[in-house]
Order: C-alpha cells, then sequence, then structure tokens
C-alpha cells in the first residue's frame, strides 16, 4: 500500500533523510518511530504530498506523491501533530466545512459528517464550539476530518500526544476500529508502550537512516533468538522440568522468581504448542502459559544510539 523507496531529503546543508526504505502492506497499523529530529515527521509528510523528496520515491496506492498528488490525496487522510482548528465552529460546522472542501455534494455532505461523528463518538457534541473540547475530542475531531472522504490510507503524526490516559485509551480502540473497516494505518509516536499494543510492523529511524523495519516479532527474533515462555502449574513435582528439556528446541527451563517454569526455546511460536503439549501429556496440571512478548522500548534501545542530528 506505501512503498518508500531510497529517499534521502535535506534542508539547506542538513541531510534528514538518508536513503530510506520500507514498505506498509495493506491493512497494516504501521508504527513510525524514532526519537525527535530523527526525520520521521519528514517522511510522513512526504507520503502527505507536502514535500517531495530529493532523491527516491513514495508511492502510496501505487501512485507517485511527486508525480500524482491529487491521486494520492483521493486515498490518504493525513493528520498532522499540530493540526489547525476553527474555534467559533461548532463541530457540526467545522466537519460539513471541509466535506465541502473535499468536494462532498450537499445530499451526501449531512449524510457524511453523521456517519464519520457517529464512528468517532462525536454525535453528543454536534453542536459544541470547538474551543470548548478538550485535547483528546480535538484529536477525535482531527481524525473525524481525515475520514470524511474514506481515504484507504491514514497517517496520523502522534495522534496520542498530550492526551491522559482514558483519552489514549480511546484513542487506541478508535485506531483498532478503523483497521477493522480495512484502513492502512501509519502513525508515529513517543508513547512506544502504547504502539506495542497496536502496531502490526514498525520502522524505527535515527538521524535519518532506517535501523530495522518490520513485524515487531520478527525484529525481536533477530536482536534475541532465544525465547522465553512461562509455565504456571498446579504443584511442582519432582523432575516436572524433565519432558520439557527433552524438546529439541529448548534450550533451558528454570524456576522463575515467581516459582514459575521459565522455558527458553528457539524458533517460531509453534514452539510453544510443542512445550505446552509435553507437559500435557506429562500430566503436568497447567494453570498458564504466558510467552514473553517482544518489548518494543527494549527493541528501540537496543537498536537505536540515542544521537541527535
Amino acid at each position: 500500500m506505501i512503498r518508500v523507496e531510497g529517499v534521502s531529503h535535506h534542508f539547506g546543508q542538513l541531510q534528514v533523510l538518508h536513503d530510506v526504505w520500507f514498505h506498509v502492506p495493506a491493512g497494516e497499523v504501521f508504527g513510525f518511530i524514532g526519537p525527535n529530529g530523527a526525520g520521521k515527521t519528514t517522511t510522513l509528510r512526504m507520503m502527505a504530498t507536502l514535500l517531495e523528496p530529493a532523491e527516491g520515491r513514495v508511492l502510496v496506492d501505487g501512485y507517485d506523491v511527486s508525480e500524482r498528488p491529487a491521486d494520492v490525496r483521493r486515498v490518504l487522510g493525513f493528520m498532522p501533530d499540530g493540526f489547525g482548528v476553527y474555534d467559533n465552529l461548532t463541530v457540526t460546522e467545522y466537519l460539513e466545512f471541509f466535506a465541502a472542501s473535499y468536494g462532498i455534494g450537499p445530499e451526501a455532505r449531512l449524510r457524511t459528517v453523521r456517519a464519520v461523528m457517529e464512528l468517532t463518538d462525536l454525535g453528543p457534541l454536534e453542536d459544541r464550539l470547538v474551543q470548548a473540547m478538550s485535547k483528546g475530542m480535538k484529536q477525535r475531531l482531527a481524525i473525524a476530518r481525515t475520514l470524511l472522504h474514506d481515504p484507504k490510507v491514514l497517517v496520523l503524526d502522534e495522534p496520542a500526544n498530550g492526551l491522559d490516559p482514558r483519552a489514549r485509551i480511546e484513542m487506541r480502540d478508535l485506531i483498532a476500529q478503523l483497521r477493522q473497516l480495512g484502513k492502512t494505518i501509519v502513525l508515529s509516536s513517543h508513547i512506544l508502550t502504547e504502539l506495542s499494543d497496536m502496531v502490526t510492523s514498525v520502522a524505527i529511524l535515527e538521524r535519518g537512516r532506517m535501523l530495522a523495519t518490520g513485524p515487531v516479532g520478527d525484529i525481536g527474533e533477530k536482536l534475541r533468538p532465544e525465547r522465553v515462555v512461562r509455565l504456571r502449574l498446579a504443584d511442582y513435582p519432582e523432575g516436572c522440568d524433565r519432558p520439557l528439556r527433552d524438546l529439541p528446541a529448548v534450550t533451558h527451563v528454570e524456576r522463575g522468581p515467581d516459582g514459575d517454569l521459565r522455558v527458553g526455546y528457539r524458533g517460531k511460536e509453534e514452539v510453544v504448542a510443542q512445550i505446552v503439549r509435553a507437559a500435557v501429556q506429562a500430566e503436568l496440571s497447567v494453570l498458564r502459559v504466558e510467552p514473553e512478548r517482544d518489548d518494543l522500548e527494549q527493541i528501540f534501545l537496543e537498536v537505536t544510539k540515542g544521537e541527535l542530528q
């Protein structure tokens, strides 16, 4: 759905992107992460046709952002980190104004506005002035604006920035709902714990260079080939670890500080099923199975060096 191919860019003498490559498949929630000044916003603005790459190209749904920007804008909705709102308009007036800007006719305009307000839970606020809305509701309004022309792709720059915990949870639920509707979503964020619950793939950028890209699990597997699954048993008879140690993919078994069995293994997630099957066949009473998740924060720390441009 989105292809960034060999993109480089500079502002004056400062080169902010260096030969960046990555691919966002259709239907993904793609997390674009990196420290301040890494080049994230520059890349997102290129996707949104607001900048042209000095070298390389960016394709959105097959359209080159430099050669066919109007086609890109028809299939893409962009929410920048700092977005403008018209304080003296109501929610309905605000959305109707932008619907008209997208060329939606008068008859379809009201239906479209009602639909996006329902999707983003803004219906009860339809007559509220924008200036009287909370930060979280303004973020929802900005997303509603990007949805008016029913784009295939959403590019959201720091959508959870400045939100309180409840608003962040609501934003995460909204993004999950949009993915279920078939949208391809690219979002940047500094809140990596939030991203871990939303994204299917990530790209990690530092000093304008791509350090890693792909599914979080694949990146974690490259960094740490050995995985761990925790088993909680009703009891731990002597020798309970023996049938697990005998599995070819298992590297070690130990009791953790909480009493659980920590089983190290190499390979894909299918190995977890083998471990559980071996435990059941050995008549061990398994109460809980908890594979260790790939920690996006830890991956970020391992991949990046903390260097600034």
